[in-house]
């Protein structure tokens, strides 16, 4: 190993400058890029979902309702961590490490839950082991394979409108390194940041830029740490 280090050209500070001005201009597009793409995600249609899923809690068997928790949305993370697994995989280990305290996504009226094929007690071991809080829970049944996760990882998204159940995102492979964040999480979703600036449909709750935003220990109490 060396301990040289290639670089780029050194410059004066108002070529700098002018250089770092012509990025921005750039980054500025990307940023205006992504909230069109955003936008157009929130109108992204839905699929009703029209099977009962069983899932393994810390409480007891649960349909994926009561996954909700009380709350309008509900992101699914699909973690790869199967029974006895020798080596957990490390991609959904960065993924778990990312997820950002759960009260600001609660503070959207959304859930995030991750969901293995492990049994709940090697969940609860490993989930200590990584000093995870997320809420994870066991499937028994075809819940990853109805929605496009037969194996490995992928991210679903879903709504409650009354007492039916919709989904309106998916995504894997590399589609889940921009997650980890509160605001790439909610850009996900079929409400978004719920923010007036944002391109939203019609109806969708709404509330000034960043007026909603909070310690997480200054939400209320019926938020839980992530």
């Amino acid at each position: 190993m060396t301990d040289h280090i290639p670089h780029q050209r050194i410059v004066s500070r108002k070529d700098w400058s002018a250089a770092r001005e012509a990025l921005l201009a750039r980054e500025k597009e990307l940023t205006r890029a992504q909230d069109q793409l955003a936008a157009e995600r929130r109108r992204q249609p839905w699929e009703k979902v029209t099977k009962d899923y069983v899932f393994v809690t810390p409480s007891g068997k649960a349909g994926l309702a009561d996954l909700f928790d009380g709350r309008r949305q509900l992101i699914v993370y699909h973690h790869m961590l199967k029974p006895a697994d020798p080596d957990p995989c490390a991609g959904c280990g960065m993924v778990g490490d990312q997820i950002p305290h759960l009260a600001h996504l609660h503070a959207r009226d959304t859930s995030l839950v991750f969901v293995s094929r492990a049994p709940l007690t090697e969940i609860k071991a490993f989930r200590a082991r990584m000093g995870w809080q997320m809420p994870w829970v066991e499937s028994r049944d075809n819940f990853g394979v109805d929605f496009d996760v037969p194996k490995y990882f992928g991210l679903n998204v879903f709504i409650r409108d009354g007492g039916d159940i919709f989904r309106t995102y998916f995504t894997k492979g590399r589609g889940v390194e921009t997650l980890g964040t509160v605001w790439t999480l909610l850009d996900i979703t079929p409400l978004g940041r719920q923010e007036t600036w944002e391109d939203a449909p019609e109806g969708t709750p709404q509330d000034a830029a960043h007026q909603w935003l909070r310690l997480h220990d200054e939400y209320g109490t019926g938020d839980t740490p992530a």
